[in-house]
């Protein structure tokens, strides 16, 4: 059966990791600018707050794993009133050791691991986009052993470390994503996937991409009628069925393009088109430039 859960991961391309110990003490608050790329952090012990742009002031225990897809701008701090040091991502030297905030001596309130890593994929920020902005979990054990492995794998320069890397992110990202299901979420690809009969219409479209889908034929697929389905799909994945569907085809159609000795008429068919200009046409309107120019710069 088809995962459109791992075929998103898989597409996203995570790799490179960093990772780095942070600890804070007493009166401590830190600012980071808004970075894009995407930001993980599990608390190892103790306690502290967490304030993410755009989402309700969370506060983060021993255990707790947050995951931050695009990573907006955000403000971690103890629960002492302080005006938070601003720290920009981007011009910062990435620390080596493990970075104290607050008191400098005498035991942490809090101990945690972040990081970050990059994805790989042309199309990441659309993929990202049908993702939640935050996924916060508490008392998945799973999860903080990938982080433990994440960080003592990152530490090391031991051989085959980046392929390890690239596997264990994926598999983090996965259980993050999965174990985050939930019919209360916003709507996304995550909800459309906690949705028994939304489900079913997009493992149709990602199982079969080549399928001439209409509304009525993916409608049945979910045992719905043309209009309820069109209706609890677009709530569900905040997303009309065609539009997720020329999405989902297009970042395929990118994948494909990056490759090498693909035809164009051989990506057209592979993602539901008739010929190579008639999905010409269509990428072009959507991406913004002709297949061809897309894969001669994507290969520069």
């Amino acid at each position: 059966m088809t995962d459109p859960l791992a075929q998103v991961i898989e597409l996203l391309q995570p790799r490179t990791v960093f990772s780095k110990g942070i600890s804070g003490a007493g009166r401590w608050g830190v600012r980071y600018s808004e970075f894009g790329q995407p930001g993980f952090c599990a608390v190892l012990e103790g306690r502290c707050r967490l304030v993410v742009d755009g989402e309700a002031p969370v506060t983060l225990e021993q255990g707790d794993f947050v995951l931050l897809p695009a990573t907006p701008a955000f403000t971690m701090s103890g629960f002492e009133p302080v005006t938070p040091r601003r720290i920009d991502p981007r011009a910062t030297p990435a620390p080596t050791e493990e970075v104290r905030h607050g008191r400098q001596d005498g035991p942490a309130d809090v101990r945690l691991l972040g990081g970050y890593f990059l994805f790989g994929s042309p199309d990441a920020a659309l993929l990202v986009s049908l993702l939640p902005a935050m996924v916060h979990m508490r008392g998945v054990e799973r999860l903080s052993t990938l982080v433990r492995l994440v960080g003592e794998e990152a530490s090391q320069q031991s051989a085959g470390r980046d392929l390890v890397l690239g596997r264990l992110v994926e598999i983090l990202l996965i259980e993050a994503l999965r174990a985050s299901q939930a019919k209360g979420s916003p709507p996304g690809f995550l909800r459309g996937l906690a949705d028994a009969r939304v489900s079913g219409a997009i493992r149709q479209m990602h199982g079969d991409p080549q399928r001439p889908w209409t509304v009525a034929e993916l409608a049945g697929e979910a045992g719905l009628s043309r209009s309820a389905f069109f209706d609890r799909f677009t709530r569900t994945v905040g997303l009309r069925p065609m539009e997720y569907l020329l999405a989902w085809r297009m970042a395929l159609a990118k994948n494909l393009l990056g490759g090498k000795g693909i035809a164009l008429d051989e990506v057209a068919r592979q993602v539901g088109y008739g010929s190579a200009s008639t999905f010409s046409t269509a990428f072009s309107r959507h991406v913004g430039q002709s297949p061809g120019r897309y894969a001669r710069s994507d290969r520069r």
